[in-house]
């Protein structure tokens, strides 16, 4: 793959964050004139997720080429959009956690007919007109997939539980999102990305921008050699899930060298944009990437379970319904991380 040349390469920052800038404002305006009824309410959604792309790609570019950057200007930009990508984030991770849960269910139980989560956008009619303790599930699902003859009673109420918790925390984010869309502090991250638009604040500096692309490079590999891929390259080895049982914290300090790898990738997959333009990434990139990303929701959703398995005065058959979907997203965890092994030795085998 031929990358540009230092002259070139120089050029690529500014152009990229112009270019990223330019995407940021255009999703704004789209979000802020999308209507209030159902499809203005999908098109907002989508302008949001644009919105947190182009964050996300400024955000690691700022992060990436540093040196080469105002350093006052950029330390101050990079908490607020990770700050707005949180926010921007949330509605959507509640609806897919939410989704994978039932989805899952549905294949452990066997049942023809679960019910599944309302994904539609929400829209203030809806929120509205929500009686207490509503899904946002269309009328007469639940009851219908909790009279199914091969759906079991835990799994039946274990999905009423999950539906109830995880709808209540993407209304609160929906919420949350609309609040700090029109908060001073947003308008003050649109502004600085306005002037960004068209001035990016460079310095005199002698990195080349392809040395700390590589550098970006060395530290992802760098942290991939830390992964216990030898275990991950055993299909069914049950690491994951006997982690997870151990404790409250074990997860998260075993999926953590993941997550770091997760995030490692975005900044070298976004720094590759920087330089090669429309290039497309190295494959091996783009599906250790989906490999990472599996692995993350298994684990939020093995989380989510495991938070409506504490809820107080459960039934027995929902807490162990509960208990081996957990087990099942940790087993989903697992076999994210081996397909992750399987992308990233065989890509690295035939580079050699």
């Amino acid at each position: 793959m031929t990358v540009a040349t230092t002259g070139a390469a120089d050029e690529a920052l500014p152009v990229y964050l112009r270019g990223q800038a330019t995407e940021f404002l255009r999703s704004l305006r789209l979000h802020r004139e999308s209507t209030t009824d159902a499809r203005g309410a999908e098109e907002s959604l989508e302008a949001a997720r644009a919105l947190r792309r182009a964050a996300r790609r400024i955000s690691a570019a700022l992060h990436t080429f540093r040196p080469l950057l105002d350093p006052e200007w950029a330390a101050a930009l990079r908490p607020e959009l990770a700050w707005l990508r949180a926010t921007l984030s949330q509605e959507h991770a509640c609806a897919a956690r939410l989704s994978r849960l039932l989805d899952a269910l549905h294949r452990l139980s066997g049942t023809p007919s679960v019910p599944g989560p309302a994904l539609a956008p929400l829209t203030a009619a809806t929120m509205g007109g929500r009686a207490v303790g509503g899904s946002g599930w269309p009328p007469g699902a639940a009851e219908a997939g909790r009279g199914s003859s091969g759906l079991t009673v835990g799994a039946a109420k274990a999905a009423a539980l999950l539906e109830r918790q995880l709808t209540l925390a993407r209304t609160r984010a929906h919420s949350t999102a609309l609040q700090d869309l029109g908060s001073s502090r947003f308008h003050a991250v649109a502004d600085t990305i306005a002037v960004l638009a068209s001035e990016v604040p460079l310095i005199d500096a002698p990195d080349d921008p392809k040395h700390l692309a590589a550098g970006a490079e060395a530290e992802l590999a760098e942290a991939v050699a830390a992964l216990p891929l030898g275990q991950a390259g055993h299909p069914y080895n049950a690491g994951a899930l006997t982690h997870g049982l151990a404790s409250d914290t074990a997860p998260d300090a075993q999926d953590a060298p993941w997550l770091k790898v997760r995030s490692l990738l975005r900044l070298h997959r976004y720094a590759q944009e920087v330089l090669l333009g429309h290039t497309c990434p190295d494959p091996r990139v783009l599906e250790a990437g989906h490999a990472l990303d599996v692995h993350r929701e298994a684990a939020t959703a093995a989380q989510a379970a495991a938070h409506a398995a504490r809820t107080p005065r459960i039934a027995p058959a929902t807490a162990y319904a509960l208990g081996v979907l957990h087990a099942d997203q940790r087993h989903e965890v697992e076999a994210a991380r081996f397909a992750f092994q399987q992308v990233w030795q065989h890509g690295t085998a035939g580079a050699r």
